[in-house]
């Protein structure tokens, strides 16, 4: 077979960008946890002085922030020999607040590697890997990724964009949240909402009890946790104005019964509102950037979610045609895309 030189050394390139950001995610990890990037949008910093700030050793202190700016995460001053964080960066890394934080995707991508015996083991049997047998940085690490997603879409542009539902928020409704892990959504509407009632449900009993605590340190009187299956959570009365799944149908055992019970649980005119990556129906619409990352967590974590309880592994790049299917075959009559964003497509399912 004949080498072509050029396009090896693209490809070796390209390699080294990969490997240096791998690399250099666990240094994102360790900033984080000690509190460098907070300290650093602070003001600048020579290493000696972030050091000194944050209690943490200069000499490694020193080798990070060199890892760190070769990365683009900080800037570098060659005249003052310091470093600094430019408004943005420090919205993407020293902001827990923020609807751009990105420092829960790097928690994740520690619990992946550190699950890479586990992830063998699924390729070679089949027999996939429930959520709650991961990594425990997995849970915190989705919550933190996530939240900020939601923070910068949820009450804004997705609730408005789904018919009737803001206005019967506002009055008060009942709400359910399928799959809400720590709570985050869940919180972010109780929130918003005050006037509606929410019920979070989750298969998984430590998610449920940290979306307890976190519901309590928010001040959070309107919002109650529980665990239970997708496919057989408790319905309210009359029914719920409102079943929200965020980003969880693509990795279910059953999403097919989920949707069968969120069509079940919902009051006349309710809507399932179905949260999802916004990836394409075929391989060649999944060929870049986004899509990677998408397919990457789902080999991980999604499709061995599924597959761990013999569902269809539709996983994270299912696509809005088979994402539809799945819905409809729940017994919902009426879905459309109500909503998108270059990471979500936003379902509104009905009756």
């Amino acid at each position: 077979m004949q080498v072509d030189h050029a396009k090896l050394e693209q490809l070796l390139s390209r390699m080294v960008g990969d490997i240096g950001a791998a690399m250099s995610a666990v240094h994102v990890v360790v900033g984080d946890r000690l509190g460098l990037y907070r300290a650093l949008a602070n003001g600048a910093s020579t290493p000696n002085e972030l050091a000194q700030r944050t209690g943490t050793h200069e000499r490694m202190v020193r080798e990070w922030l060199l890892n760190q700016a070769a990365s683009g995460y900080v800037e570098y001053d060659k005249d003052r020999q310091s470093y600094s964080m430019t408004p943005e960066q420090a919205m993407a890394l020293a902001d827990e607040s923020s609807p751009a934080a990105m420092n829960g995707a790097f928690d994740i991508i520690t619990s992946v590697h550190r699950d890479t015996d586990r992830l063998v083991e699924v390729f070679r049997s089949g027999r996939g890997l429930p959520w709650g047998a991961h990594d425990r940085c997995l849970f915190c690490g989705t919550e933190r990724f996530f939240a900020a997603n939601y923070r910068a879409n949820l009450i804004e542009s997705w609730i408005p964009a789904l018919e009737g539902v803001h206005a019967k928020l506002q009055r008060g409704a009942q709400v359910a949240d399928v799959g809400c892990g720590h709570g985050a959504s869940t919180i972010l509407l109780a929130k918003a909402f005050p006037n509606s009632a929410f019920r979070g449900f989750d298969f998984h009993e430590p998610s449920i009890e940290c979306a307890r605590r976190h519901a309590k340190e928010a001040g959070v009187s309107n919002a109650a946790f529980e665990v239970a299956d997708a496919a057989s959570f408790p319905t309210s009365g009359s029914g719920y104005d409102l079943v929200a799944c965020f980003d969880c149908l693509h990795d279910m055992g059953d999403p097919v019964g989920c949707a069968t019970r969120a069509r079940k649980t919902l009051a006349p005119g309710g809507i399932w509102m179905v949260v999802e990556p916004a990836a394409g129906d075929r391989v060649e619409e999944n060929l870049n950037p986004i899509a990677r990352v998408f397919s990457a967590a789902s080999t991980a974590i999604c499709v061995p979610a599924s597959l761990a309880f013999d569902g269809p592994a539709l996983g994270a790049c299912a696509g809005p045609q088979r994402l539809t299917e799945t819905i409809r075959r729940g017994g919902f009559a009426r879905c459309r895309v109500a909503a998108r964003t270059p990471f979500n497509l936003v379902f509104e399912a009905s009756a």
